[in-house]
């Protein structure tokens, strides 16, 4: 009878030790997220079953990266590569070719509405137009015509996470994704996913009844870069940006008069910098139109863990206290 008993406890602890999801670090699935924002993600769904590496790091600007050898060999090593697709990683292709990656590329943002915008001619987002990937090709083709540098100059915008809703969109991608990789964890990947998502819709709560609280005619901003389209859209906020979809793209002296002309007929209150981008232009813009500068906005980088947007929904939670602090009076 005792062996009887001692046999059932000991499947009963194997029970937990697998609904657990634990694995050892020679088990977990080798992931590479293409920034910190996706690493913060695939953490969240992954639990303990995966080992994450971002290649672009928190605080550092994705559209201005570029690979080393380092992060080759970190690629060629990996099970899946997280990345967001609609044009962001301009150097993914190349990389992955040069790494010799054999793994499974998962692209986070299929299934999203992309959004478009107007770009000048030059201000293309990095070498996207040629180098965009094929599986991002494969979901996205009609945003690959966008991107070609046509007379419109219409680009798409890649920046789905600054909306929620979209946000749910690549966590379910991310489930499926290293459900693929490690069916054996696909019940803790359902479970940890489940509860994100709970966590991210009760967020979005939060963010609409936050912007609520604004009044109409002061949901205006000016940002440093065109990053919060799907911000904007989401949740109602005029976004103006004196330069284009990328950090790269640089406000001529027309567009930076023309935007103070705007700023001051429009009454917008307020200008907001963003973590991976130069300063010194939203100065010129604050201190030439008397917007006042509401804060540093998080767009395309978290902030490292001691900073005030070390994950995802902690990056809403700043952006939006900075948002409605300075609009709101």
């Amino acid at each position: 009878m005792k062996i009887r008993v001692l046999t059932q406890i000991g499947l009963a602890l194997l029970l937990l030790i697998g609904v657990s999801g634990s694995a050892s670090a020679a088990d977990k699935v080798k992931t590479v997220a293409s920034f910190s924002i996706l690493d913060d993600m695939v953490r969240q769904v992954g639990g303990d079953r995966v080992e994450v590496v971002s290649l672009v790091k928190p605080d550092a600007d994705a559209h201005v990266f570029s690979p080393t050898p380092a992060d080759a060999k970190t690629l060629a090593g990996a099970d899946v590569f997280f990345v967001n697709g609609l044009g962001f990683e301009g150097w993914m292709e190349r990389l992955e070719k040069s790494s010799g990656f054999k793994g499974k590329t998962v692209v986070v943002s299929k299934g999203v509405k992309p959004l478009t915008m107007e770009e000048e001619e030059g201000h293309h987002h990095g070498e996207e137009a040629e180098h965009d990937h094929d599986h991002a090709k494969d979901e996205h083709a009609h945003d690959e015509h966008a991107e070609a540098g046509h007379d419109e100059h219409e680009v798409t915008d890649p920046h789905a996470w600054q909306d929620l809703a979209n946000g749910e969109i690549y966590v379910a991608n991310i489930r499926d994704g290293l459900i693929a990789a490690d069916p054996e964890g696909k019940a803790v990947y359902e479970a940890n996913a489940a509860k994100y998502l709970e966590a991210i819709a009760k967020e979005e709560t939060a963010v609409k009844a936050a912007i609520a609280t604004l009044p109409p005619e002061r949901r205006k901003i000016i940002t440093s870069h065109d990053a919060f389209g799907y911000f904007g859209s989401a949740y109602g906020l005029e976004i103006i940006a004196p330069e284009g979809v990328s950090t790269e793209s640089e406000a001529s002296a027309q567009d930076v008069a023309k935007i103070i002309r705007q700023i001051k007929q429009e009454k917008i209150p307020a200008v907001f910098l963003e973590n991976v981008t130069d300063h010194r232009l939203l100065d010129q813009i604050a201190r030439e139109s008397g917007a006042k500068i509401g804060g540093t906005l998080y767009s395309d980088a978290l902030s490292g863990p001691d900073g005030p947007a070390p994950t995802y929904l902690d990056m809403f939670r700043h952006n939006v206290g900075a948002l409605t602090a300075a609009l709101s009076s």
